[in-house]
């Protein structure tokens, strides 16, 4: 273990006072700026927090579907996030897409109709989840029915680099705690 000493010397020689003569307001040397970045990492760009802030009370999107504006500002969010993400251009890369992903906002129609009408099963829509698996070539969409109910759709996955990953639904069941309904699945795209 090293001593203290050789921490709070490193601290010291960081921190040490500029002496009167010298200050100006000018960039610190690289290595400061290397140290500052370690020690208070990057915040998420503006257009994440803007689009976060934009989606706060939308209810997923249903209220979105009665505000043209509010739809258009949340669109320039997310085409000002894509232009800005490092790697945009490889979306379909397992690394990145696989895994369990939770809806926070969504314009499509057949989600918003199931979390618009859970009242009619005695219950509102909980997590939305979209589940990715591009090793197993898998997605499931999940919209879960508390307090033991989901609305499941499973479904196969293709990847056409750089940016294109075809979908095509298999199956689509209404699950309770100890029944399930069948419904035939839609959906295929990209």
């Amino acid at each position: 273990m090293a001593p203290l000493v050789s921490h709070a010397h490193a601290a010291a020689q960081i921190l040490s006072p500029i002496p009167r003569g010298n200050r100006r307001l000018a960039p610190g040397p690289p290595a400061a700026a290397g140290f500052l970045r370690a020690l208070f990492p990057s915040r998420p760009p503006p257009a994440k927090d803007d689009l976060l802030r934009l989606i706060a009370d939308q209810r997923r999107g249903l209220d979105t579907q009665s505000d043209p504006s509010r739809l258009a500002d949340i669109v320039s969010c997310i085409d000002a996030l894509a232009a800005s993400a490092p790697g945009a251009d490889t979306v379909s890369d397992a690394d990145k897409l696989s895994g369990t992903w939770r809806l926070l906002w969504t314009t499509e129609q057949e989600q918003l109709f199931i979390v618009r009408n859970a009242p009619f099963f005695r219950t509102t829509a909980g997590d939305v989840l979209q589940v990715i698996d591009v090793p197993g070539c898998a997605l499931n969409n999940v919209i879960t029915l508390p307090p033991s109910g989901a609305f499941v759709v499973n479904g196969t996955i293709e990847i056409q680099p750089p940016q294109r990953v075809n979908f095509r639904f298999t199956r689509a069941m209404l699950r309770g705690s100890n029944w399930e309904v069948p419904f035939p699945p839609f959906g295929k795209g990209w």
